[in-house]
């Protein structure tokens, strides 16, 4: 292979390697000093056209199919990347390695993987390229999950992305299920890490208002998580769908995040800290009820009663319109974040607008930490029983002062008690009139009504 001399040329036209800081399409392939293109990178350029043709005959000229460019890219990694199947199939007739990595580790299979070509993942299989091994693969079979999926039983012919992009639908044993794939693995450290915790958590999590965990691809890559897949969405649509909601029915759909937030706070041993509650990740399941899902950033509370991030959290982590101040700040937070950001989505089930719409989102936070909060606009009729001295109690500055979903959970059902009584009064008066109604109907058509006076006598 040409490896020895490799770095007088780079390929930067088209998708580059799935493992790239840098992925944006480039304009064209690099030259040579004198003018003419290296005829090694014009067989990527080729490869990357699907000129099959042109690309039989650079190959007939002697051209070796395995040149690698300075990057480690060679003709299959950029096919790949194009899904040109047709290309793929000429390049592995005529000898191209499956098994050669470039500069960031990726391989062609991992690179059809990334850029999903289904036909071409298939075409290096057979040839016998291998998914890089799971970082969290096991050598003994006894030492499998449990829990652990075959993903050849996984369909994703009909896959749509869901839930910002994070989930998408598969089919799996008759059902369909949300896939959370992790395909970076073997590069990102980071995410590795964040996958097992993910992981480790949704393994003790059961309750109706909690997202339910399926099982999970942890024995090869890509790895995945599978969830429940609740089809009625997230709850953000359902808001944008619906506007303003009717305080009955932010009470109800208010016990509910609640409940499940109770849930992983009381969670024994560890409580369990979901730090980026809002309305995309909570969804809705047939029944219209509302489940708490995406834990990707969740903490764990085990020893300690305050966790501190590594480092400053980002908007690419959670949406800054419902994040604590304390949290905008890096500084130690416990479980009164969540009843925080609980505070900001009961508001706005009845506001029917985002917190501080008006605002950037990156100025949300700052407003937070200057103790702003958005405004109650709505009538206080719409606030009635106690709902607005509870919301303000929720997003108080002082994490201390804001009172645990349990309490929460105590307030929520008396306010809906209130609702209850309001509507059974309302009820009465109207039941009143109709037996009133009927009365006066029966005695207008009864027979002694209409009888003659002779017969009275």
């Amino acid at each position: 292979m040409d490896r020895q001399d490799s770095a007088t040329a780079r390929f930067t036209l088209g998708r580059q390697s799935s493992l790239a800081p840098d992925r944006a399409d480039s304009g064209a392939a690099d030259d040579d000093d004198d003018g003419v293109i290296d005829p090694r990178v014009r067989l990527m350029y080729l490869a990357n056209e699907g000129d099959l043709q042109g690309i039989q005959d650079l190959l007939d000229s002697g051209t070796n199919v395995n040149f690698a460019d300075i990057d480690g890219r060679t003709a299959l990694h950029v096919a790949a990347c194009q899904g040109r199947s047709d290309v793929v199939q000429l390049l592995l007739c005529r000898g191209a390695d499956v098994h050669l990595q470039d500069r960031w580790g990726s391989t062609p299979l991992a690179d059809a993987v990334y850029y999903k070509h289904d036909d071409v993942i298939k075409l290096l299989e057979q040839h016998g390229a291998k998914h890089p091994m799971a970082p969290m693969r096991v050598e003994n079979a006894r030492e499998v999950p449990e829990y652990e999926i075959d993903p050849k039983e996984l369909d994703f012919s009909n896959s749509v992305d869901i839930t910002k992009g994070t989930y998408c639908i598969a089919s799996w044993r008759g059902i369909q299920v949300a896939v959370k794939m992790l395909e970076k693995v073997f590069a990102d450290e980071d995410k590795v890490n964040a996958f097992r915790d993910e992981l480790a958590l949704l393994q003790k999590i059961r309750h109706p208002n909690v997202v339910q965990f399926l099982g999970a691809v942890t024995q090869s890559c890509p790895m995945m998580i599978v969830t429940e897949y609740l089809p009625k969405g997230d709850f953000r649509l359902y808001l944008k769908r619906k506007g303003a909601l009717k305080p009955t029915t932010a009470v109800k759909f208010a016990l509910d995040i609640a409940r499940g937030m109770n849930y992983l706070h009381e969670h024994k041993p560890e409580a369990i800290i979901h730090r980026d509650l809002e309305p995309s990740n909570i969804l809705r399941d047939d029944s219209g009820h509302l489940k708490v899902a995406d834990f990707g950033v969740s903490k764990q509370l085990i020893v300690t009663k305050t966790v501190k991030e590594d480092r400053p959290v980002t908007s690419q982590n959670t949406s800054w319109r419902y994040v604590a101040p304390e949290v905008y700040r890096n500084e130690e937070y416990d479980t009164k974040v969540d009843v925080f950001s609980f505070a900001l989505i009961l508001q706005e089930m009845i506001e029917g607008c985002l917190p501080f719409f008006t605002k950037p989102e990156t100025d949300v936070p700052k407003a937070y930490v200057a103790n702003e909060r958005p405004p109650f606009r709505a009538p206080p009729k719409l606030y009635a029983h106690g709902l607005r001295e509870l919301i303000e109690e929720c997003w108080s500055q002082d994490p201390f002062r804001r009172p645990t979903f349990k309490q929460i959970i105590k307030t929520l059902d008396n306010i809906n008690d209130q609702y209850a009584r309001n509507r059974h009064w309302k009820v009465i008066p109207l039941m009143c009139l109709q037996n009133l109604e009927n009365i006066v109907k029966k005695g207008r058509s009864s027979p002694s009504s209409n009888s003659s006076p002779s017969t009275m006598r």
